[in-house]
Order: C-alpha cells, then structure tokens, then sequence
C-alpha cells in the first residue's frame, strides 16, 4: 500500500488539497478577523448571561452548577434602557455575520486536521489539540445560537447550559489556540506582497497549507477574501434590522422577527410567545376572573384591574428585546410602579428583590425574579396599557411586567401573583 504522505488520493497528503489559494498569508487573516470578533462575540455572551441575574433565585438559574465558570456574574443594571438590547443585538448580528469567515478559516486549515504525523514536538501536539477543541467547539456554538435564532431551538437539552458550557471550552482551546499562533498570523499578515502564499512563518506551517501540486487558479487571495467578506455583509444587511426595529425590521430577511411588524395600531410590535401558545385563555383573563395577587411582609393583599387603574398610573417608554437578537422601538407603557405595589405589603422604602409568577401554562420563564435595584427603578412598572390602549392578550393582558434594560423573558406576561422580599 502507498505511503499516505505520498498518495494524492488520501487526505493524509499534501497533494489531496489542491486549492492554490491556501497559505499561512489567507489563513492568518481570516484568523485575525475572527480574534476580534469572536472576542467581542464572548464578551457580550457573558454579558447577556449576567441580564437574566441567575444568582439572584434558583429560578432565573438556568444552568446550574456553574462554579467558578459564574465568577463574572454581577447586578444587572437598569440604565441606559436599551442597554440588553445593544448587547444582544451585537452578539446576534455580529455572530451570524461571522459565519461565511468561519467557514472560510475552517476550509483554510482543513489539511492540518490530516496531517501525519499527528504530533512532531509537544508544542505541536497541543496546537494540534487546541486546534480540534477550536474547531468543534466553535462548530458547536454556531450550531446552537443559529438554532435558537430560527427555530426557537430544537437542540436536546437546555440552550442555556449547552451554550454557556460550550461557550467556556470553546474560548479556552480560542485563547490557547491564539497564544500559540499570534506571533506567526501577525508576520503572515503583515508580508502581503507575497502572491503565491508561500515562505510564509515555517516551513513546517507552509508545508501543510500549500499544496505542494496546486490546481489553476479561479479567483486570488484578495478575490476570496472579497467573497467571504461579500457574504458576511449579505448575512449582516439581512438580520440587523431585526435589532434596529421600525422601518428597518423590513431589511431583515434571514431573520425570523424580521418583516413588517405583525398588525397595525398600539399593540402592532413583535410579540415572542402568543396567549395561545402560553395556554392563557379569555376566561382567566377576563375582568371577572383575574386578581392580581401581592404578598410581602405585611401580608397578602388581591387587586382586580380596576383596582390597579384607580392607583397612581405611570408612564415608561422601554423597548422588549429577547435573546434571540430581536427588539422593538421604544414602546409607550403606562401602569403601576412595581416600588407602589412593594408599599402596599409592607416596603415603603428599600423595596427588596420581588418574585413574579405568571399564568402561562407552558414553556420556559412561568416564573422569573427581579432584582431590588429593577423594583426600585421608576420606569419598572406593572404595566396595564400600551401606546395608549389596553394591553392586547398576546402582549400580556391583563397585566404585565416592564423592566428597562431587562431580557425580554423577564418582563413577564399575564402576571398572576407578586412575592416581594428574601427569594
């Protein structure tokens, strides 16, 4: 049987990958695209994860048993309101338009995943060890964010701790993988003049990139770089506008929130779970049936709507914006104070940290906590009306939560109880 090294039929050689535009030259530079964006894409995942607050209950915890990986956790802020939707709308948008470089990278390096023998030194060996954890790592957490951007996630398991898990392996073989390879991207990168793509860092790098018998070439280095670039504009100019919200929401194409927003008039905004979908029914709901129910340490006190419209009434203009990247425009509320409802059982001042409980029936966040600092905050309301008019039932009639700056999942629809105090 041939030498693998010296049959071009098998991966295992040189002479299998015959592209000429690989090289250490293309390889670093989509490597150093992908440094930054991959860094600002941890950054704003990590931020995200703090907005749920899941230190705050059990509750809010969607990935348990975390450790010392919750290190970075802290007290999600309320300002500036739209602050959640900046960030998630960056780690969306920015993720999805990384795709067509990361695929670009995968197929620049794919003969190093084949080549023999699998380790010349220990340094090599471990490169070639960050190499298998970048590659399935990253595979990974694109896989499962464009999973639950689409399809409102089908992956088995919860999202929340297959990503967060997966998003901790993932950098740590990303930042091994960069401590190693650095020094040689930057010199690559920086010998642009070079056409063929070889003599660039070592011999030994060189020798697993560029084929040693490359085909003709159909488009050069720059012209790669172009399409690759070309597609991760098309992906950006398709989602963004699910972020930006309005007019824009018509540009984004890819996005499933993208479009013309769902009907016309006050409650004509995007909507991320309906009242069907929750298993609310009208009967509930309706002015007869529903009580609010407010328990602190003065007690439990039940309010119907009308005995929540006869309280002070306040206005608030917050966005919803959801974890799938997806936001809305400033949205005119009007309701109660959550800190109003914190006096009534027993918190004058200080309101602490309250526990919502809603109606819903199925699916994720029936309950969520909020924190003392998003009680307090003026614009944090029980809200009962929108643009001016009631509260449709799919955007949570009667009554729902509204918190500046907070994940969508937390500003609860179809509010049933308020716990206030110790959670």
């Amino acid at each position: 049987m041939p030498h693998p090294d010296r049959d071009p039929r098998l991966p295992t050689s040189p002479g299998f990958w015959r592209s000429p535009l690989r090289g250490p030259w293309l390889t670093s530079v989509l490597g150093l695209v992908l440094l930054a964006g991959i860094t600002v894409l941890f950054v704003t995942g990590l931020v995200s994860y703090a907005a749920y607050n899941p230190g705050l209950s059990p509750v809010n915890d969607k990935t348990p048993g975390k450790g010392i990986l919750g290190f970075f956790l802290f007290d999600w802020p309320t300002d500036p309101h739209w602050l959640y939707r900046f960030t998630q709308g960056v780690h969306v948008t920015l993720g999805l338009t990384l795709i067509p470089v990361l695929l670009a990278k995968l197929w620049s390096v794919v003969p190093k995943l084949f080549a023999l023998p699998p380790a010349r030194s220990v340094s090599h060996a471990l490169e070639r060890l960050s190499l298998l954890l970048l590659v399935g790592g990253a595979l990974f957490e694109f896989t499962t964010g464009v999973l639950n951007i689409q399809l409102d996630y089908l992956f088995p398991g919860s999202f929340y701790a297959l990503h967060f898990y997966g998003a901790w392996v993932f950098f740590a073989a990303f930042v091994a993988h960069v401590v190693l390879r650095l020094p040689t991207a930057l010199r690559n990168a920086r010998r642009l003049r070079d056409t063929r793509g070889t003599g660039h860092g070592r011999d030994d790098e060189a020798a697993e990139l560029v084929s040693p018998r490359p085909a003709q070439p159909t488009v050069s280095r720059r012209g790669a770089l172009g399409l690759v670039g070309g597609a991760s504009l098309l992906l950006f100019v398709t989602s963004v506008g699910q972020s930006l919200g309005g007019v824009w929401r018509r540009t984004a194409l890819l996005a499933p929130h993208g479009g013309a927003d769902p009907g016309s008039g006050p409650g004509g905004f995007q909507i991320n779970k309906t009242a069907a979908y929750a298993g609310i029914s009208a009967a509930e709901t309706g002015e007869e049936a529903w009580r609010l129910v407010v328990s602190g340490s003065t007690g439990t006190v039940r309010l119907s709507r009308a005995d929540l419209l006869a309280m002070p009434q306040h206005s608030a203009a917050l966005p919803i914006a959801c974890v799938e990247g997806w936001s809305t425009p400033d949205q005119w509320w009007r309701g109660v104070r959550l800190r109003d409802l914190a006096a009534l059982v027993g918190y004058d001042t200080d309101p602490p940290d309250v526990f919502v409980e809603s109606l819903q029936r199925q699916g994720a966040f029936r309950r969520a906590a909020l924190r003392a600092n998003q009680v307090a905050d003026p614009r944090s309301l029980l809200a009962l009306d929108v643009n001016g008019e009631p509260l449709t039932r799919d955007h949570g009639h009667p009554a729902r939560i509204i918190v500046p700056a907070a994940p969508g999942v937390l500003n609860t629809k179809w509010v049933a109880r308020l716990t206030f105090g110790d959670l």
